[in-house]
């Protein structure tokens, strides 16, 4: 058992803080109150004038698949031979041992979402993971939380010469898979047991029936409002889930999107408008995303923006304008919803997993230092 004892306790579900004791055991959050007793031989971190969070969490990035120091010899996060690669799965390119993961961890961003890149109409599946660990299945929260598709320039330019140079194709690909893919799983459903009548096997169908079963949302890389808002009638037209990922334009069709309750992901933000649908990026977007209503987190798209910086990027955001609360949100109990993990991480609350950052000041700020890290209850910095 251990103990975190006497720190400013930031939970990320209230906006008051408190100053109290959390205890950990067997990797979970066992109490979070004022004086809790514990047995004597429990290790204790004093928090005293220290302020505790829960670990953050980085809904979208590609940390492992294309990290730190890598090249093209290590970077696995694009597949470029095929504008339509359902089947992929970001699990299968992930190096667990890539140095990004210490340093996200070491910066207390103890949780991520990570999966191909946006070269592709569909790139396959996003997975979540710990930050620790040198075996990826060791490092698992939720194998596949999402299936990613791309619209805008991306698509466009990776596949210009290979029948695809514009938006209206990008759509029309992803609409005749999704139509392959549900009458695959009609023909699947109507052969029953009947293996003589089911349809040929195809890998790329197959991986796309837990979308139109509402089991995994689209992941839609879209940064432009009529990106957005193709990828959201094309989600509405085959009746999925989805998640908008990068929402650069959002802060200028904000009460538009708040009318859609649909989780979005706003970044990477820290970086030049390097391409025309860059054009309106901006600091703004997140918070007034934010008072618009919309579930908003923030992401640094790492290794965009290195991982370990995600605490800063919710810093510029509240600069910007943004609610503090909010922006501690975006980076804790709204990315883990937007991954649909929240019922492990994101918040500090009794049966969680112990992912907690105890640190000597605001994290937003570049001068706080981090103090302790634990994640499912080690102690992984002190």
């Amino acid at each position: 058992m251990l103990c975190i004892k006497n720190g400013t306790i930031h939970t990320a579900i209230s906006p008051e803080t408190f100053i109290g004791d959390i205890l950990v055991d067997g990797g979970k959050i066992v109490g979070i109150g004022t004086n809790l007793a514990f047995p004597e031989d429990t290790r204790v971190l004093d928090a005293t004038e220290l302020q505790v969070y829960p670990g953050f969490v980085e809904a979208h990035c590609h940390i492992g698949l294309d990290g730190y120091g890598i090249g093209f010899e290590g970077m696995d996060y694009n597949e470029c031979n095929d504008p339509v690669t359902p089947q992929l799965r970001g699990i299968d390119g992930v190096k667990a041992l890539d140095p990004a993961f210490g340093m996200a961890a070491a910066a207390g961003v103890t949780c991520v979402a990570t999966g191909p890149g946006s070269a592709n109409v569909l790139g396959g599946t996003f997975t979540a993971l710990k930050t620790v660990g040198c075996r990826v299945e060791n490092m698992i929260v939720k194998e596949a939380i999402a299936m990613k598709c791309a619209f805008g320039e991306n698509p466009k330019r990776v596949y210009k010469d290979k029948g695809n140079s514009t938006r209206m194709t990008t759509a029309a690909k992803l609409r005749e898979m999704l139509f392959k893919a549900k009458e695959y799983g009609e023909k699947k459903a109507a052969a029953g047991d009947d293996v003589t009548k089911r349809p040929s096997f195809d890998m790329k169908l197959e991986a796309l029936q837990p979308v139109l079963a509402g089991e995994m949302p689209l992941k839609a890389h879209a940064h432009t409002s009529d990106d957005i808002f193709t990828a959201l009638r094309i989600a509405r037209e085959f009746g999925v889930k989805i998640t908008l990922e990068h929402v650069t334009e959002g802060h200028l069709v904000a009460d538009e999107l708040a009318k859609e309750h649909v989780p979005m992901a706003v970044g990477p933000t820290l970086t030049n408008a390097s391409k025309y649908e860059l054009r309106n990026k901006s600091w703004v977007t997140p918070g007034v995303l934010a008072a618009a209503g919309c579930q908003v987190s923030i992401i640094t798209d790492s290794p965009v923006i290195p991982e370990q910086y995600l605490p800063l990027c919710a810093g510029m955001a509240v600069k910007a304008g943004m609610d503090p609360f909010k922006a501690l949100q975006a980076i804790t109990i709204n990315p883990a919803k937007h991954i649909g993990i929240e019922d492990r991480v994101g918040s500090l609350e009794e049966g969680k997993d112990a992912d907690i950052v105890v640190t000597d000041g605001c994290p937003f700020e570049v001068s706080t230092e981090v103090r302790y890290v634990l994640i499912d209850g080690n102690v992984v910095k002190e």
